[in-house]
């Protein structure tokens, strides 16, 4: 068994892209320009949430649940304030559209060994619902939230040797 830590994730933001009906796949994200989000201090989560739909019948005791459509949810993003972060320009201005955009998780998992080891990712689409400087305290270093809606399913590649 491995684990890793998240310490050494990176988180990038492409250009904006549109939804569509089916799942994505990794090939789907091989056009996009990645510019890095830096000075991150936390992801947040990301993954499938099935709605519940429940029905009570006339005549059973017991209410039925059903699973429903799945929503992917909001990542909350927290990092440093860096006015000249590229990443961050980009998050802004994402904030700013109505439009989804390319994201990119780059995972610390590759493999110590290999011609040429890579990381894994998660790749998906989102909105950019939120980019909120908050100052907190004297001794706190102002940051930037980013509430990402994902609207897409997650793609997860997986770490390689090659």
């Amino acid at each position: 068994m491995s684990l890793y830590a998240t310490k050494g994730l990176k988180l990038f933001i492409g250009a904006a892209i549109d939804q569509k009906s089916e799942d994505f796949v990794a090939a789907d994200f091989t056009s996009q320009t990645w510019t890095e989000i830096k000075n991150l201090e936390n992801l947040g989560s990301l993954g499938d949430t099935s709605e519940s739909v429940s029905v009570s019948l006339i005549g059973e005791a017991r209410a039925k649940i059903l699973k429903g459509t799945r929503s992917a949810g909001t990542m909350e993003v927290v990092c440093g304030i860096d006015n000249a972060d590229a990443g961050q320009i980009a998050a802004i201005a994402a904030e700013k559209s109505d439009f989804d955009f390319a994201f990119k998780l780059e995972l610390n998992d590759k493999p110590a060994t290999g011609a040429s080891p890579k990381n894994g990712q998660r790749l998906f689409i989102a909105k950019v619902m939120s980019s909120a400087e908050v100052f907190d305290s004297a001794n706190n270093v102002m940051k930037r939230n980013l509430s990402l809606a994902v609207n897409s399913n997650v793609v997860r590649v997986a770490a390689s040797a090659t």
